[in-house]
């Protein structure tokens, strides 16, 4: 009996250190500048595959080295992988007025293209930029669209080496990339 009394007593530290000063970032997108009538009127967006130091919690910043330390005290406020795919589909929805959605596809009829992302390099650098490069595979079951593989690398300027700059910058990189696809689905 005693130890039901005193176990959770015992975990009272393990919850305190659980609950630190860490603060959570989300990436933000911008307004859209124009819109795009892509070829399709369904897209789905597969989950976004990054690489193992861009898909932690941890918010990171790549010095002069090459080495990448966590920005004190900062970790992204969703899961990356999670966040980056939501932000595809919904910015490649507001600017082309398509129906578009992360996957699962939430609809009874499939969507009649599908665009999968896989990232190889997500950083922030003390340099001052942030780079996102990879590559993104438009697919379409039913032919709708052209199937393709096409590269890309984007680099945005980092205001600061914050968690907040990064941030502003994943944003910034994740629209433009959102951008480029719809470009390539356009009609």
């Amino acid at each position: 009996m005693r130890l039901t009394t005193t176990l959770p007593l015992l975990l009272l530290p393990l919850l305190a250190a659980a609950c630190g000063d860490e603060q959570r970032f989300r990436m933000e997108s911008a307004p859209p500048a124009a819109s795009v009538r892509l070829a399709v009127g369904t897209l789905e967006v597969r989950e976004v595959s990054l690489p193992a130091y861009a898909d932690a919690s941890e918010i990171l910043l790549e010095d002069q080295s090459g080495a990448m330390s966590q920005v004190e005290g900062a970790l992204w406020a969703d899961d990356p992988r999670r966040a980056m795919t939501q932000a595809l589909a919904e910015r490649l929805g507001l600017i082309s007025g398509a129906t578009v959605a992360a996957e699962p596809w939430p609809l009874e009829e499939p969507a009649q293209a599908a665009v999968h992302v896989r990232i190889s390099e997500a950083v922030a650098s003390e340099n001052g930029f942030f780079r996102l490069k990879g590559q993104y595979a438009l697919s379409s079951y039913d032919r709708v669209i052209r199937e393709r593989v096409s590269r890309f690398e984007i680099t945005v300027p980092l205001a600061a080496a914050s968690a907040q700059a990064i941030a502003a910058a994943a944003g910034r990189a994740t629209d433009q990339l959102a951008d480029r696809i719809a470009g390539d689905l356009a009609r």
